[in-house]
């Protein structure tokens, strides 16, 4: 039996990207990029989400976030650059009441 996985443009873009920064192999990239949407998704939902991620001093960080628009509408500069451009996922964080941001090949974990 057969088993297929359908990837939307966005999640193949990311793919490639974590198998490029990461000298990974494809299927590794998508694995990676997979979870991603699955955070993001739930971002979006109004969850308050718990997600772990490396941070770029090498720390774990345990984060709640969210996107959904209610939440954040009143929260936003509109600079209108998507962090999607420089292959990271802005979340806005809950603890510490500011936008964060991740690198996606760092992502460990979504809860």
């Amino acid at each position: 039996m057969a088993q297929v996985i359908l990837l939307n443009d966005n999640t193949v873009v990311r793919a490639k990207v974590i198998a490029v920064r990461t000298s990974c192999r494809t299927v590794d990239g998508i694995s990676k990029a997979l979870l991603i949407e699955q955070l993001k998704q739930k971002l979006r939902s109004g969850q308050i989400v718990k997600f772990v991620y490396l941070k770029s001093n090498g720390d774990i960080r345990v984060a709640y976030g969210t996107t959904n628009a209610d939440f954040v509408k009143d929260k936003v500069c509109g600079w209108g650059v998507s962090r999607e451009e420089y292959a990271t996922t802005a979340y806005y964080d809950l603890e510490s009441g500011g936008w964060r941001s991740f690198r996606w090949e760092n992502l460990i974990a979504v809860y």
